[in-house]
């Protein structure tokens, strides 16, 4: 990535707009993406409902950046105090405990509605079991995964 050195900075600079209360640490790109990884203690004020104000300031932040930096292709990956590590692990524990539920059973189940990358992570830890299958139903934002016994 040939700019990496000036996206760093304009991310720092971004964040130092914020005049919020961080540590902010960015690495190098791996496969494209910017991991970023920001430590607070008022994390709830950065993530929200859900984590639906991390992917907002997720989504400004690549707005600004990819109007900066036009001829650069990439993502980032914003995390507040590990929280999309923590919900990726509740998410393929929960997917896990749930087909194991459905196999003794025999009925499927419903999870409750999930954004697009979270119902990956369901597909994604189920996909070689052989006792189960996934598939997402519903419509966006009530679109959720269902797990049946095959």
């Amino acid at each position: 990535m040939e700019n990496f050195k000036q996206i760093k900075k304009e991310i720092e600079r971004f964040f130092q707009k914020t005049k919020l209360d961080i540590k902010l640490e960015v690495f190098n790109p791996e496969d494209s993406t910017i991991p970023i990884k920001i430590r607070t203690e008022e994390p709830k004020v950065l993530i929200g409902q859900n984590g639906q104000t991390l992917s907002e300031i997720q989504r400004l932040l690549k707005v600004v950046l990819r109007k900066n930096f036009p001829e650069e292709r990439f993502f980032i990956n914003l995390d507040v105090n590990n929280y999309k590590e923590k919900k990726v692990e509740y998410l393929r524990e929960t997917a896990r405990s749930m087909a194991d539920e459905v196999v003794l059973t025999g009925k499927e189940k419903k999870l409750e509605p999930m954004p697009a990358y979270e119902r990956r992570i369901i597909h994604l830890e189920l996909a070689e079991r052989g006792n189960v299958t996934t598939e997402s139903a519903g419509e966006e934002p009530e679109r959720g995964v269902i797990i049946k016994p095959s």
